[in-house]
């Protein structure tokens, strides 16, 4: 940590047997159609539990409710929200052809000014056929999609799925900084984007795997299922 006067104000190391309620809100019936993704979200355990102190996400290929693909995305949306401040998960990420697992936060606001007017900061995303790379994004009113600004974090060797990771971002006023475990790799500020800077008010976290979509592409021959994504904690630091 850059900042060495982090203090952790939240956290989850999911050491229940259930998912906290009170820290997550389960999403059911969310298909990212915007997106072009294949999946239905659903609040099943055989999409989302707890288990050896992790929270598990399991994509699955299976027909359920008209949709070949199921998975699951928490957020904290309504029960948690923060302005600023570190935020660190270590995870374990699913990998193959046409899987998306993303650790990221949204703007609160979204819903009254819509996305991305809203904001969205994501602190890692992976797409399945580049098993050795994650990726840090910003997404605003006049930066998204694939006008986005981001960066890529390259392992060499292997590959993110093979063991957990610890990705975050240090988000201060009129600075976004990115890391994965201790490598520091991004840095954005207000001049780094063509556009408003709308990262001054609050947000909350999403965890997800998506199945398919414009960007990661679908998956194929190649992809076995199911997938798991494994969260050993989430934590927040002020």
């Amino acid at each position: 940590m850059t900042n060495t006067s982090w203090s952790l104000i939240w956290e989850d190391r999911f050491d229940g047997q259930e998912i906290d309620r009170k820290k997550w809100h389960i999403e059911v019936g969310y298909t990212g159609a915007t997106n072009g993704e294949a999946q239905i979200y659903t609040n099943r355990s055989e999409n989302i539990r707890l288990e050896d102190s992790c929270l598990v996400i399991e994509a699955r290929r299976e027909d359920y409710k008209g949709y070949k693909y199921t998975s699951a995305r928490v957020k904290t949306k309504g029960l948690h929200t923060w302005m600023y401040g570190r935020f660190e998960a270590r995870i374990r990420i699913p990998f193959g052809q046409g899987l998306w697992p993303a650790f990221w936060m949204m703007g609160n606001d979204k819903g009254t000014v819509r996305w991305p007017e809203c904001g969205e900061i994501d602190i890692m995303e992976n797409i399945g056929n580049q098993p050795n790379v994650v990726r840090g994004t910003l997404h605003g009113p006049d930066f998204y999609r694939d006008d986005s600004i981001g960066k890529d974090f390259i392992q060499s060797h292997t590959r993110f799925a093979d063991d957990f990771h610890r990705y975050a971002v240090e988000w201060e006023p009129g600075q976004v900084r990115w890391y994965v475990d201790e490598s520091h790799y991004f840095t954005l500020t207000p001049q780094d984007v063509p556009g408003k800077w709308t990262f001054d008010h609050p947000f909350y976290i999403l965890l997800n795997v998506a199945v398919g979509g414009h960007w990661p592409g679908y998956p194929d021959q190649t992809t076995i299922f199911p997938q798991f994504m494994h969260v050993d904690y989430v934590r927040v630091y002020s």
